[in-house]
């Protein structure tokens, strides 16, 4: 069986027979396959494949997005009007408006830039107006304090301003002094409470002072002070709107409160 094959490859392809003309000349047959002419068979497909040229194995890193959305006022040179947003629009809705069109033109990275940009220029501008009104309020009431007259300038020097936590912590605990004042109202007065306060205010007033002689006296007279304001505007007060329950002496009891407050906390 082999022999025979061998016996068939090895004998001699038949010449070739001319059957016909075509437009690009004769074609020839050998053994039952066609040959085309030369200028045919030179004939090459070629085929450009540069389609996926600049992609990567991560992915379509290659290809542009060519065709992402174009804000168009982003050559806009007034933040405000750039964002859609008024003057006097809040930082909360200043910031949605960002966060709205960042995400509507996302791709397009000068459309992005500009929304950015429009952002932090109305956010800096606000910060400096700000500090600027600030500073200026500041100024002006120096200068005021500066200007006026000597008794008022000795009158101010016994008072300071402490920080915000100090400022916090008394408030929150002539806050409690007077809730609890106002829960045991039906019970009984506020005797008890307002001796926790006066002890308090005289104890916030020597820390300061150094001088405890010093610190009961204006303790005690800040109470009284307090109390005595106290018995005058309460009167003044519609009855409708002061609660059954509470008694005058409870009334004039939380405007001391208010009094032992302050002055333990922005005496000097």
């Amino acid at each position: 069986m082999q022999a025979t094959a061998a016996s068939f490859l090895a004998r001699p392809l038949p010449p070739p027979r001319r059957i016909g003309r075509s437009a690009y000349g004769s074609v020839a047959v050998h053994g039952g396959i066609s040959l085309l002419p030369p200028r045919l068979r030179a004939v090459r497909c070629s085929m450009s494949l540069s389609i996926g040229a600049g992609s990567s194995d991560t992915g379509d890193s290659g290809f542009s997005y060519q065709y992402a959305p174009v804000f168009r006022r982003y050559r806009e040179r007034d933040p405000y009007k750039l964002l859609g947003v008024d003057r006097d629009a809040s930082e909360e809705e200043i910031r949605s408006a960002k966060d709205f069109l960042v995400q509507q033109y996302a791709g397009h990275e000068a459309s992005e830039e500009a929304i950015e940009g429009a952002y932090e220029k109305i956010i800096m501008k606000s910060y400096q107006y700000r500090k600027k009104t600030k500073i200026n309020l500041k100024t002006k009431l120096l200068k005021r304090v500066e200007e006026s007259p000597s008794w008022v300038k000795a009158f101010l020097g016994y008072f300071e301003v402490p920080s915000m936590d100090i400022i916090s912590k008394r408030l929150f605990f002539f806050a409690f002094i007077a809730g609890w004042s106002i829960a045991t109202s039906a019970e009984n007065g506020p005797a008890f409470q307002l001796a926790i306060s006066l002890f308090s205010c005289i104890y916030f007033l020597n820390d300061k002072m150094k001088n405890l002689l010093r610190a009961s006296t204006t303790g005690f007279g800040v109470l009284v002070g307090g109390w005595i304001v106290g018995s005058m505007l309460v009167p003044l007060i519609p009855t409708f709107i002061i609660p059954p329950t509470w008694s005058l002496e409870l009334l004039t009891s939380l405007v001391a409160y208010v009094f032992l407050f302050l002055g333990s906390t922005y005496l000097k």
